[in-house]
């Protein structure tokens, strides 16, 4: 177990060497806190494992799980690259600092505005599918213009069925039995297919699927190289590496992880006569999603049919328990050396009977003005909130080592009506 919990001598919540108790005093709740170090400690664990075993290798960070400012500032200069799946991760991507050459875009019904765009960013563009070739082929002349494409592996795994990306289901990618000819037909078009991808999932913890995946897009890439002629510079296997988010998973043993699918990858390269392209993962959650905590405050104890603990956020500031029935371990920040005494639901603002962030949750005590975090929300958190019931967004403080940055600030009820505007016969 690996929750990232660590409590200072007032026996308060430790965030990245700040107490928990001041930040939401500062900057008052709901907040979400970003831990700096943890998340280059992150990068570093996960470059370090796969480049020890084959050292033609990149990250490129999944960056739909965490957009802040900051937090691809602090992966830039790590080195990462970026996974950018619509032009709006394009934009800011390259306005913090990312060349063109270290961004993949992988977009999916993709419009031709869309594709000009971010092929004037100098991103390279992964092709989701035989529409998005022909048309990008009208809008511009190819003139060798190096692509990637993306294939369903048929392949899925994931902690939801909502967060599965690969097999029958799934939406994404071309199929992998017309690869051959779509590889053939980018090269009479005049493009110059360079790469393949492919994504199996999210939230996985286990290295067994991705040897499936690995194994299939290899064979895939394999039989495209044979029969259409292609020498791959990359092969990008996707990202989904998953982190514990109940206090009986464990954190991935991500040197074992690296060593077996490597060892996969190579095999299938001497199998197929590939030469050593490029291996390229795209981790999002694994990078971040440890590395921020949602400060709540509790604002109601009510004992109705169940006894409900009510906070001052809802799933409009963290949805993922409401839209993926995601488990959040969830601690008192101002009492964490205090027992669990007492079965209890935590439950949101919001005004719907699902905005609940637990059920049935092993508590300590609570009372109204304690202190509640919520771990792991570094990914798809703020990134997926909303205004809903007109409420504010959060603020964002990143701390690095131990000093505080507020990094977003809270919205205002003047925000709530900023880009709107009433017609002359409504005034």
């Amino acid at each position: 177990m690996d929750l990232n919990i660590k409590i200072n001598d007032k026996g308060h919540l430790d965030i990245g060497g700040a107490d928990a108790c001041d930040i939401a005093d500062e900057f008052g709740t709901p907040v979400y806190v970003i831990d700096e170090n943890r998340i280059r400690d992150n990068y570093k664990r996960f470059y370090e494992a796969f480049s020890k075993y084959y050292p033609d290798f990149k990250v490129f960070y999944a960056c739909k799980a965490n957009t802040n400012l900051s937090v691809l500032k602090i992966l830039e200069q790590e080195g990462c690259c970026i996974d950018a799946v619509s032009p709006g991760e394009v934009y800011i991507s390259r306005k913090m600092g990312f060349s063109g050459d270290r961004i993949l875009f992988t977009g999916n019904n993709i419009t031709n505005d869309e594709l000009k765009f971010v092929l004037d960013q100098g991103a390279v563009l992964n092709i989701d599918s035989v529409s998005a070739l022909k048309r990008l082929a009208e809008i511009i002349e190819p003139n060798g213009l190096k692509i990637s494409f993306r294939v369903n592996p048929m392949v899925g795994a994931g902690h939801h069925d909502h967060c599965i990306t690969g097999g029958v289901m799934s939406k994404f990618g071309i199929m992998d039995n017309e690869a051959v000819e779509v590889y053939k037909l980018a090269k009479e078009l005049g493009f110059n297919p360079v790469g393949m991808h492919s994504h199996i999932g999210s939230g996985i913890l286990d290295p067994e699927p991705f040897k499936l995946a690995i194994e299939s897009t290899m064979d895939i890439a394999g039989k495209v190289h044979q029969e259409a002629g292609i020498d791959f510079e990359f092969v990008d296997f996707g990202g989904g590496v998953g982190i514990p988010y109940t206090p009986d998973e464990n954190i991935v043993d991500i040197d074992t992880f690296a060593k077996e699918n490597i060892a996969l990858f190579k095999e299938k390269l001497e199998e197929y006569d590939m030469g050593n392209p490029t291996m390229y993962l795209e981790p999002g959650r694994y990078l971040v999603g440890d590395a921020s905590v949602l400060l709540v405050r509790v604002n109601s104890v009510k004992q109705s049919y169940r006894k409900f603990i009510g906070v001052d956020a809802g799933f409009n500031t963290l949805l993922r328990p409401a839209m993926y029935d995601s488990y959040h371990h969830i601690v008192v920040a101002n009492k964490m050396n205090e027992p669990n005494t007492q079965e209890v639901d935590i439950a949101g603002n919001v005004c719907e009977s699902g905005d609940l962030f637990a059920r049935d949750r092993f508590m300590p005590e609570i009372e109204e003005g304690d202190l509640l975090a919520i771990l792991n929300a570094g990914a798809y958190g703020f990134t997926m909130s909303s205004n809903y019931n007109s409420r504010p967004l959060t603020p964002e403080v990143l701390v690095e080592n131990g000093k505080c940055h507020l990094v977003r600030e809270k919205e205002t009820f003047e925000d709530l009506m900023a880009k709107q505007t009433i017609p002359e016969h409504l005034q």
